[in-house]
């Protein structure tokens, strides 16, 4: 398993609005595996390989994978005459999960860092009620260290992520970004794994942009592409731990890959699950059927765009989702990444 290119991905700053970093990453990691690679208006990747195989009537079945490049962050809103930076999110956090972070902010003269802390007193001059309030994250500010010189290399509209390095620990990778890198890794290593199979489909990735902000880069996409069958392909929640309800845990870490029938944004195709469902189970890879209650992702773009098309969600359950801890199991993305290799070589054109 490629862990330095997952840890690459990951550590590679890339919010909404701002994934030229990790695009460029991609694309040097991509040459030679398809035959025409483009950079769409909005700053989306798309990338086709043509079918492997002497076509009959027609044209060949156009499957498209959507691996959206952006991780959940922030753009400066304002420099202070101090030096401290004010920050609007892009994408959604719970504040609670904000507190006293590291971070890298990254402007056109390079990158700084900083720390995060939401504006207020410290537990020592505080009163108990005011330790009782949960700040939103429009309250938190950035502070690079360098005072008034701020003002100096900042400008509204930088970049703001989280600054952690990913880690092994025991079967389980943790990092922030996982949410959506692991979606860019298996976009790659999906193809890589085709090596010279002679598909008969025409494989399309996507490696969109600004999903976390409402699937936009993938509408887009979607509608140059017009697919006719679309695979989001994403993290899920996994809520297998303490305090949760057993109804709510969408998936149980170490059981394979997520198939995903439902969210807020999509309900998949039916005979597309059970294709799939029968693949794994031929193949003998694990899995487990998964459904949100709210939340969205690419797949959803591409199922609505143009004419239509069939399409599903191949996810990797993780635990502790929009923070610097953010968890996987290595055999479940083990699993995403061999059904989507099979199914790729496998899949009529």
């Amino acid at each position: 398993m490629n862990i330095d290119l997952l840890r690459r991905l990951c550590e590679t700053p890339g919010v909404p609005g701002h994934e030229h970093r990790v695009r460029e990453l991609i694309q040097n990691e991509i040459k030679g595996l398809f035959d025409e690679v483009t950079v769409d208006p909005m700053g989306s990747l798309l990338c086709r390989r043509d079918s492997r195989k002497a076509s009959g009537k027609g044209d060949p079945k156009k499957i498209m994978l959507l691996c959206h490049m952006d991780e959940i962050g922030f753009l400066v809103s304002h420099v202070t005459d101090k030096g401290f930076l004010h920050v609007q999110p892009v994408g959604g956090f719970d504040a609670r999960n904000l507190f006293s972070r590291r971070v890298l902010v990254s402007t056109d003269d390079g990158d700084f860092k900083g720390v995060m802390n939401p504006g207020g007193k410290p537990i020592h001059i505080s009163s108990p009620e005011e330790r009782k309030k949960i700040p939103e994250p429009k309250d938190f500010v950035v502070d690079l260290g360098l005072g008034e010189k701020a003002k100096d290399v900042v400008r509204v509209g930088d970049m703001v992520t989280m600054d952690e390095p990913l880690i092994e620990i025991g079967e389980k990778v943790v990092s922030k970004a996982l949410d959506n890198r692991i979606a860019c890794w298996l976009g790659i290593e999906a193809v890589k794994g085709l090596g010279k199979a002679r598909h008969a489909c025409e494989i399309h990735v996507a490696f969109t942009c600004q999903e976390e902000v409402g699937l936009r880069g993938a509408r887009t996409s979607s509608f140059a592409i017009k697919p006719d069958i679309g695979l989001g392909v994403d993290t899920t929640l996994a809520c297998d731990t303490p305090g949760v309800p057993e109804q709510d845990r969408t998936t149980v870490q170490g059981n394979g890959f997520g198939l995903h029938v439902k969210d807020s944004s999509f309900i998949a195709d039916r005979d597309l699950v059970k294709e799939f469902e029968a693949l794994a189970q031929k193949e003998k890879i694990p899995f487990q059927r998964t459904m949100l209650a709210a939340g969205g992702q690419d797949g959803a773009a591409a199922q609505q765009a143009a004419a239509g098309a069939k399409a599903v969600g191949i996810v990797v359950g993780t635990r502790y989702i929009h923070t610097v801890t953010e968890m996987i199991h290595k055999s479940d993305l083990q699993a995403a990444l061999d059904v989507l290799v099979a199914y790729l070589k496998k899949a009529k054109g």
